[in-house]
């Protein structure tokens, strides 16, 4: 399979390229440390699975994957040394293939990535106690559009704006907004942003 790595650590980047060299159904296809260079990398080289870490210094991998998930083909993979439940939140409204911590064994992320490339989702053994907290989320009970427009509201864009952000048509926009408000038990969109802002879903600088 073709990998495309994203990792702002030397020493991390060229460990993760030993260990998957040692396998013959790993090519290494390219190579970047920050969102503008993945960017870049991920649109000339196409690979199959992206493997991305979570923070490129003040950047953050997922900006990666929002600006490419729609024009390429390429399964994602979150790479990070992060356990928190707000960071997975995150990763996991992209809908992405899998989230492997740094602290994986080198067997653990080849199992991890093939079964990503079969098609299926593989998420860290480590992160079993983030899905315990899940169960009881109830950001939990909203569709996977709902949380993209949930996500939409909490970095402040309105209906029009929602709307071309996800290619839908804002009367679809009002429609998750009132689903979003009655599933959370939420009187406005003011309350829906705190939430989110609660969540760990934006950052203090939406509110």
């Amino acid at each position: 399979m073709r990998i495309g790595i994203i990792d702002d650590h030397p020493l991390v980047k060229q460990g993760l390229i030993s260990v998957l060299s040692l396998y013959e159904d790993f090519e290494i296809v390219g190579e970047a440390t920050n969102c503008q260079e993945g960017i870049v990398m991920l649109m000339e080289k196409r690979p199959e699975i992206a493997l991305i870490d979570l923070k490129l210094g003040n950047e953050c991998g997922l900006d990666i994957i929002r600006e490419v998930k729609n024009k390429i083909e390429s399964k994602f993979v979150i790479l990070t040394s992060s356990a928190e439940h707000s960071d997975f939140l995150q990763a996991e409204i992209l809908d992405v293939d899998g989230y492997i911590l740094k602290e994986a064994l080198p067997e653990e992320l080849i199992y991890g990535l093939r079964l990503v490339y079969k098609g299926r989702k593989y998420y860290d053994p480590g992160l079993v106690s983030l899905q315990m907290k899940k169960d009881n989320d109830p950001l939990e009970s909203l569709t996977q559009r709902e949380k993209e427009v949930l996500l939409a509201l909490g970095g402040g864009l309105s209906n029009k704006e929602i709307s071309q952000k996800l290619y839908v048509t804002e009367h679809t926009v009002k429609k998750h907004v009132s689903q979003i408000l009655a599933k959370l038990d939420l009187a406005d969109r003011t309350q829906a942003i705190i939430f989110a802002y609660n969540k760990g879903l934006i950052g203090s600088q939406n509110m």
